[in-house]
């Protein structure tokens, strides 16, 4: 594919409001991808990891399985926002600026609560529903499953 025609794809996803774009000519792929507008150059960056060590994982005794979940329902009542994939969690666009929420702030949906950083993506968190944040489950730089609860909105 010729560099004008790459130059031309740049200047259309710019011009658009796409975050993605994917060009197959033949077996030549090109893909672009731009994060929202008011966040380019302000997002944290992982440091490179250091190879780990092996870990042993033991599954539970039935006893410890029971023993978590009363702590699982010490979730104040209200809705759950759930991790939507696997990835490290960010309470702010960059570190010297100030966290999206904090508890007992009102948000409305669609308010970013936070963001995910999952392969080098950064993804915003998204309120889904509007009310009074209660809890926030998570840590700043904190890893996140998929499914895990991060915040409680009443």
């Amino acid at each position: 594919m010729d560099l004008r025609k790459i130059k031309k794809l740049i200047d259309l996803l710019e011009e658009s409001n796409l975050a993605e774009l994917e060009i197959k000519e033949g077996e030549e792929i090109v893909r672009l991808s731009r994060l929202p507008k008011g966040m380019i150059g302000t997002l944290p960056v992982a440091a490179p990891m250091a190879p780990a060590a092996p870990v042993r994982v033991e599954t539970p005794a039935p006893a410890a399985a029971e023993a978590a979940a009363p702590a699982g329902k010490a979730l104040p009542e209200g809705h759950v926002v759930k991790a939507p994939m696997v990835g490290t969690f960010y309470a702010s666009p960059n570190p010297e600026a100030p966290a999206f929420v904090k508890v007992g702030q009102t948000v409305k949906a669609g308010d970013t609560l936070g963001i995910i950083e999952a392969m080098k993506m950064f993804n915003q968190i998204e309120a889904d529903v509007s009310g009074t944040v209660l809890a926030i489950l998570v840590n700043n730089g904190q890893p996140v499953e998929f499914d895990e609860p991060m915040f409680v909105i009443g």
